[in-house]
């Protein structure tokens, strides 16, 4: 990308669509707010300390000094919740009367794992799911993961007879909004956030599916995507490598019709999970320079997807240091209730506080304090990471972004909320989810 030369908007909607872009924006709004320039929060460089030392008592209180056994981030461990459910699901196909080959029960995975993230949205502070087999309750991300693949061992998302256990186009395009609420159990009394934004990602999958063949395949599945990274991938001594570009891109591209018309376009290019940014505007030379990427969903995807193609086809992946931290609540919300960020005094009106008395508001994911807020987060986890392995003397290599998203901040997040609102465990700002952000 040239930044000394003016860009077409199709350009700069190419470029905002690449993992480096997201980093190159989130630190323009980062270092304005080094210098106190932002609109809503103020920056206190000195409590990353603080975060970095109770995230690093999380690690060591699960983990001890076994740094090596954490895992990446990724949508297995919420399959796991409680118990494991993958592996005895792969064991399942293996002893079947037809089992799959390996490069199957990977393409079976990735069906699971891509549609699982997509219904990952927050469900808000009350929904729960019973597990039948189980009798466990489960609730948020858990809940969701749990319930997804007992969806998807039920045939929910396929459109095949001869396999049950895949996701296919015509599947999804046969589901209701009130198939789904069904199949997650929600009801007046235990209500879920953005059912129907949920339902509409799946119907919108279908047609990007079929819209796609080049990764998705003629018959329309996600885990066609692993004879779309074989074609892109190179053999050596070690095994079969992939660029994380390939897979990225074929996200980026392959699931762009399944956003909300309403998200932002630039040259005719819907962008999906890209916002403008307030505080970027006066020093905008091309059309675009105000706005931020954070492509949150396709990031968690992503890191969901290395895991069975590592796991199962024992892949490796190039270049998976361009992937960010995820600029979700559980990270963004660490940082707000251990003191990074604050909310400036009076920038956001008493009318976004439903209850004044909690001091929480309540934000549309476009609202411009939600987007310095995430822009902030993904720069400020880079720099958590970078001082936990400081304290332990770890190389990133050593101590990867994703193993501290899992072990660190996305739980630590989780951890510092239920200390500071135990009625809710909620976050210090609630997004008004319509179950395609969160």
């Amino acid at each position: 990308m040239n930044f000394g030369q003016p860009l077409t908007p199709q350009q700069t909607a190419i470029y905002l669509r690449t993992l480096p872009a997201i980093r190159e924006r989130c630190n323009k709004v980062h270092e304005l707010a080094k210098r106190g320039e932002l609109q809503y929060f103020e920056y206190h460089p000195e409590k990353e300390e603080d975060v970095a030392t109770f995230c690093l008592s999380i690690i060591q209180q699960d983990f001890g000094t076994n740094y090596a056994s954490i895992p990446p981030h990724g949508r297995w461990r919420h399959l796991d919740a409680g118990r494991p459910r993958v592996e005895p699901l792969v064991a399942k196909w293996k002893a079947s009367s037809n089992p799959p080959d390996t490069k199957e029960t990977c393409r079976r995975l990735i069906d699971l794992f891509l549609v699982s993230v997509l219904l990952d949205a927050g469900a808000g502070n009350t929904w729960t799911y019973l597990e039948s087999q189980s009798g466990e309750k489960f609730a948020r991300s858990e809940g969701l993961g749990v319930a997804s693949i007992n969806m998807f061992e039920e045939g929910f998302f396929s459109g095949s007879d001869a396999n049950p256990h895949q996701v296919d186009a015509e599947g999804l395009s046969r589901i209701t909004t009130e198939a789904t609420a069904s199949a997650m159990q929600v009801s007046e009394t235990n209500p879920m956030v953005g059912i129907e934004g949920r339902t509409s990602l799946l119907q919108n999958l279908s047609k990007a599916l079929k819209a796609n063949p080049t990764y998705f395949g003629t018959d329309a599945r996600p885990g066609n995507l692993v004879d779309f990274l074989e074609s892109e991938s190179k053999a050596d001594a070690s095994g079969r490598r992939v660029h994380i570009s390939s897979l990225w891109g074929a996200l980026i591209e392959g699931l762009a019709p399944i956003w909300p018309a309403t998200r932002t376009t630039l040259g005719g290019i819907s962008l999906g999970d890209v916002w403008p940014c307030d505080v970027l505007k006066p020093t905008v030379v091309n059309e675009g320079d105000e706005l931020v990427p954070f492509h949150k969903l396709t990031g968690w995807i992503t890191y969901s997807l290395i895991e069975p193609l590592e796991k199962i086809l024992h892949w490796k992946f190039d270049g998976i240091e361009d992937l960010t931290g995820l600029p979700e609540y559980r990270n963004g919300g660490l940082l707000l209730d251990l003191g990074v960020l604050s909310i400036k005094a009076g920038s956001i009106p008493s009318s976004f506080y439903p209850d004044p008395f909690s001091g929480i508001p309540r934000l549309l994911p476009s609202h411009p304090a939600i987007v310095e807020w995430r822009a902030l987060t993904v720069i400020e986890l880079d720099r958590i990471a970078d001082a936990i392995r400081a304290k332990l003397g770890l190389t990133r290599e050593q101590l990867t972004l994703a193993q501290v998203l899992e072990s660190a901040t996305w739980k630590g997040g989780r951890e510092i909320a239920r200390q500071k609102r135990p009625a809710t465990g909620g976050p210090p700002i609630d997004i008004e989810s319509d179950g395609t952000v969160f």
